[in-house]
């Protein structure tokens, strides 16, 4: 999340993780995790979407 420029999805950060983002499946979990981090205010989710740093 701190190397990205701004904003990212949950696909942008599977690719970076290496995870197979063509499968939705493989994504949702990481999605989750996420939102997680999100609700922990690791991470700031945006409301289109998007995840940002809290910092």
């Amino acid at each position: 999340m701190r190397q990205a420029a701004g904003p990212v999805m949950a696909r942008q950060v599977g690719e970076v993780l290496g995870v197979d983002v063509s499968v939705r499946a493989k994504l949702e979990p990481l999605r989750g995790k996420l939102v997680g981090l999100a609700d922990r205010c690791w991470l700031r989710k945006l409301p289109d979407r998007w995840f940002t740093t809290r910092l």
